[in-house]
């Protein structure tokens, strides 16, 4: 079982600190401050093409966009992104309960043609009703749970060619059908921690994703999934959703993470707190008691650190260390199923390079996925310079002089 890594389109924004960097800047409430907060990257599609070419010159296979008020349309985006790239593959958040599913069935088959291929899904239920009210949905948690599941029954059922009849107490569909199915059917992603969520993901995902908890509680996590989905007769694999702060030595990582830390007042982590808690995402809720809302002890496992979720939703940790640490901690997590690892940092465009050109090799040492070929491997030297050298000059040896 190899390891395989995505990395993260910042599509609300991107920055150098973990406050809020929503482009448009005061969380898009009012429109009457228009102008970015310093630091802040906006999502235009040239700093998103910037990390998605970096993320495919360094050997991410993928790469994972959310979806929200606060960000630009996964769809469209990452569209328009696969003609600006070659392999990468794009895993796009969507949710549910505002798509019709056979629209959303014929959205992907049209996907695929697009990117030949390069489509994975990340299906989002949704933990907060004020968001889901703002799309139109007025279901609770668990019946949300339930129509998902009514959901990607539909989206199976028509991409198998035929018509397909559904009656369900969400969807109705009556001879619905994808005409061109799409080929390879995208993988689908899920997360959900609720009791609500296991058997949904049991019936239905082939990859069940939980954020970076410490490895005991992602084991558990993993067991209580795996045996759901053995009941059903089918075999769901794993992944985790993380941060990233790798470095040349461990001391560089956690000074970063204590620089990123600096930034961040009392007040602006209380009303962080105040607004996560109202949550009614059972994951999220895992992830806030993990700090408690407290600056203190935020390693809560080795190299694992919780300072991101004092003041963001959603995968509130991140792998701190050295490049050789980062690896130790992905290995030990490998070791307990999880073969998908979502990784982002802070600006994405810089920790891309750190992770890629730090950790990946370190992966790859370790046989858990393959080494990067140089373009330039097999190249024969020219006037004694060695072909990976930058240039056509040979290589000039000092005279003395």
């Amino acid at each position: 079982m190899s390891v395989h890594l995505h990395w993260f389109l910042p599509t609300g924004g991107d920055g150098r600190t973990l406050v809020d960097r929503h482009a448009y800047t005061d969380g898009g409430i009012r429109r009457d401050r228009i102008t970015p907060v310093s630091g802040v990257r906006a999502p235009d599609i040239e700093y998103l093409a910037q990390i998605a070419k970096a993320a495919e010159q360094l050997g991410f296979e993928a790469v994972l966009t959310p979806t929200g008020t606060w960000c630009e349309d996964a769809w469209l985006t990452t569209a328009a992104l696969t003609q600006v790239t070659e392999r990468l593959k794009f895993l796009v958040a969507f949710r549910p309960g505002v798509i019709s599913p056979v629209l959303a069935a014929q959205m992907a088959a049209t996907y695929q043609r697009i990117s030949r291929g390069r489509l994975l899904l990340n299906v989002v239920t949704g933990g907060d009703s004020t968001e889901q009210k703002r799309f139109g949905d007025p279901l609770d948690h668990d019946r949300r749970y339930a129509r998902t599941d009514e959901f990607l029954q539909v989206v199976r059922g028509v991409w198998g060619g035929v018509p397909f009849d559904f009656h369900g107490e969400h969807y109705q569909v009556e001879g619905g059908l994808t005409a061109l199915p799409p080929d390879p059917l995208p993988e689908i992603f899920f997360g959900g921690s609720s009791a609500a969520a296991g058997p949904v993901a049991a019936r239905n995902v082939d990859v069940y994703l939980t954020w970076g908890e410490p490895p005991e509680q992602v084991k558990q996590k993993v067991d209580w999934i795996r045996g759901l989905a053995e009941r059903e007769g089918r075999t769901v694999r794993f992944g985790v959703r993380l941060h990233t702060i790798s470095r040349d030595s461990s001391k560089e990582a956690w000074a970063t993470a204590g620089r990123l830390l600096d930034d961040l007042d009392p007040e602006t982590v209380a009303a962080a707190q105040q607004a996560l808690g109202k949550s009614e995402s059972v994951g999220q809720q895992r992830m806030l008691a993990l700090h408690g809302g407290s600056r203190d002890k935020l390693e809560i496992s080795p190299n694992l650190w919780a300072g991101v979720g004092l003041v963001r939703g959603g995968a509130g940790t991140a792998l701190v260390g050295s490049h050789a640490e980062v690896a130790d901690r992905i290995e030990e997590y490998h070791a307990l199923g999880i073969e998908h690892f979502v990784l982002s940092g802070y600006p994405h465009l810089e920790e891309a390079y750190w992770f890629g050109e730090g950790v990946r090799p370190e992966l790859a040492a370790r046989g858990l996925l393959p080494a990067v070929a140089s373009p330039l491997e097999g190249v024969p030297a020219v006037n004694g310079r060695p072909a990976s050298a930058p240039g056509g000059a040979p290589l000039l040896v000092a005279g003395g002089r």
